[in-house]
This record gives C-alpha cells, structure tokens and sequence, in this order.
C-alpha cells in the first residue's frame, strides 16, 4: 500500500482518501494550527485541490481554530515552560496577531508562579551557594522562562525555605515546595516516621 492510500473504514485496501478526510482524520487526533495543517495537505493535494479553501471551510465548520489550537499547546507546555518557549513554538505554528497577544497576557499572569513550580520539581533544595543558584537560574532559563520570573522564583524559592525551617539542618529530601506543601520535614540525623 503506497502512502497515498489508507484502508477504508469496510476493510477494502486501495481507496485514497479525500483531502477533507485526511484534514478531519488529523483534526481528530489533535487540534492544529491553520499553517501546520496547510503544510501536511499540501503534501497530498493534486493539481485540482484548493488547499486554501479547504481549510476556510474547516473554519467556517469550526473544525479548525488557531484559537483552539493556541489553548492546546498552552495546556500541554505550561507545567514545563516559560512564556518565551511557549510563544516560540506558537509562532512557529502560524500564531501571529491578536491571538498571540492575547496568549502573552494570559501567560504572564502566572509566570512566576509555574517557575516556582518547575524549580521545585527538578530540585529538592533551595541553592546553598552561588553555583547552584546559577545551575537553577540556568535550568529555568533553558526552558524558556523570562528573567524577571528566573529572579522571582529562586528568591521565592530562597524564603519559602527559610520560613520552612530548612536553613536549621532539614533536609530537603522529603520536601517538597510548590505552593501546596503537602510533604512532611525531616532532619538529617533522624529517620523518618511511617
């Protein structure tokens, strides 16, 4: 069976699939961007398909929505990535205009916050000495986090800490620090209770 044809949905093998079908078969499994799914039918459109028009009508539809799509992908990178990540990969789906402002606005609402967050996952401690607040600060911003959020979340990542009692000889490996602290403290000499 070549690339161009797909089983049919009565077992019979040799059928090619429209371009609308093969459009709603990727719309079915995730939403895309307009320009992402331009890209994958115009490997499949002949000399007679309108690729264009298709893809208006799928909008009209509301089968395809860049909107739509911009929410996915924010869904599935935010517990991961920073905004500038984030609003990379939307522009390189196609997101320009008043859908990627409206994402920025959204994003920045809780940067600081999903730093804090993703620091807490990687590392169990808050840095002790300069080269770890460095290798933290670095982490943070290989995933795309801004600056101003880096700084907000190692210096609240530093007092929520100290307000737990770790600078007193806890050790941070049964702690846990986002912001429901749902881990007990336990001290480096003692062993912990069941």
């Amino acid at each position: 069976m070549s690339a161009f044809q797909l089983p049919s949905p009565h077992g019979k093998k040799g059928k090619t699939i429209s371009l609308k079908a093969r459009a709603l078969r990727y719309l079915s499994a995730r939403e895309h961007s307009r320009a992402e799914l331009a890209q994958k039918l115009g490997r499949y459109a002949g000399e007679g398909d309108d690729v264009e028009a298709l893809l208006d009508e799928l909008e009209a539809a509301k089968y395809l929505s860049n909107e739509r799509f911009s929410e996915s992908l924010i869904h599935r990178r935010a517990s991961r990535f920073g905004n500038n990540r984030i609003l990379y990969e939307l522009q390189e789906h196609g997101i320009a205009g008043e859908t990627l402002a409206n994402v920025k606005a959204q994003l920045q609402e809780d940067e600081t916050e999903r730093a804090v967050d993703v620091l807490c996952r990687k590392f169990n401690v808050a840095p002790t000495d300069a080269n770890e607040k460095i290798k933290q600060m670095r982490f943070l911003q290989q995933r795309g986090f801004s600056h101003a959020a880096i700084q907000a979340a190692v210096r609240a990542r530093k007092h929520r800490g100290k307000r737990l009692g770790l600078e007193n000889g806890l050790t941070g490996k049964y702690v846990h620090l986002p912001v429901k602290t749902g881990f007990r403290l336990a001290r480096n000499d003692a062993t912990p209770s069941r």
